[in-house]
């Protein structure tokens, strides 16, 4: 790919906008060479005012999504997209979001511009498990995590039965839950159909890749090693 497109798609500007950078001398390598559009060179070597490009297509990230944020690209509010730089809303291919989490739920969130690799982690076959923290409204009862796991709770207005899920007592009103299906507010349905009300919903891992001490609205690039994590057990 010619280097004029190629830094274009990383959302450093149109081609134009590219093309004026060359002339500027603003491009160069490692070494501070200028590099010229017609040049041809390693990814790894480019510089744009003296700053490695960012990640090549391919880019997989997580971030904490804090609360009040929206998993959308339009909304009256504050977006995800707002969180990132710039750039990283006009890349081709475009970054979006893996899923959702809804404005009152914070943690982990997962972006990528791999269509396939977005489609396999949502996709019912990966039975990809996504954990939750919650703290509820009332002391649970007991019965709960029999409720979960068994494979025949109905979520009010739905015909087909959850998947079991497990749940893990942390505390009168504190627990973690292990989902592997992503249904409308799947979590907070859940314990109101077992009598309880969400106050507080985290989702600390998605597989066996973990938040980690990320701050809320803190995000990095992942590597194939913890990609492959998304799919591992938790």
């Amino acid at each position: 790919m010619k280097l004029v497109k190629l830094i274009a798609n990383l959302g450093y500007g149109s081609r134009k906008d590219v093309t004026q950078l060359f002339r500027s001398g603003r491009i160069t390598d490692a070494d501070g060479e200028v590099l010229y559009a017609d040049d041809v060179v390693s990814y790894e070597t480019i510089r744009v005012d003296d700053e490695p490009l960012d990640p090549p297509p391919g880019l997989t990230l997580m971030m904490n999504k804090p609360l009040g944020v929206t998993c959308s690209r339009k909304d009256p509010g504050r977006v995800v997209y707002d969180l990132l730089p710039p750039r990283y809303n006009v890349r081709s291919p475009a970054l979006s979001s893996v899923g959702r989490l809804d404005r009152d739920t914070s943690g982990l969130l997962l972006f990528t511009d791999d269509g396939a690799l977005l489609h396999r982690i949502i996709s019912p076959k990966a039975n990809v498990t996504k954990i939750y923290e919650a703290t509820l409204a009332q002391d649970l009862r007991g019965d709960e995590g029999a409720l979960f796991a068994s494979g025949t709770l109905l979520l009010e207005g739905e015909t087909t039965p959850l998947a079991p899920a497990v749940l893990e007592v942390l505390g009168p009103r504190h627990a973690r839950l292990g989902v592997s299906e992503g249904r409308y507010h799947q979590v907070r349905r859940m314990f109101a159909a077992a009598g309880n009300h969400v106050e507080t919903l985290q989702r600390v891992s998605i597989g066996a890749l973990a938040l980690g001490g990320l701050a809320p609205g803190e995000w990095r690039a992942l590597d194939a090693a913890e990609v492959a994590l998304i799919f591992s057990n938790p």
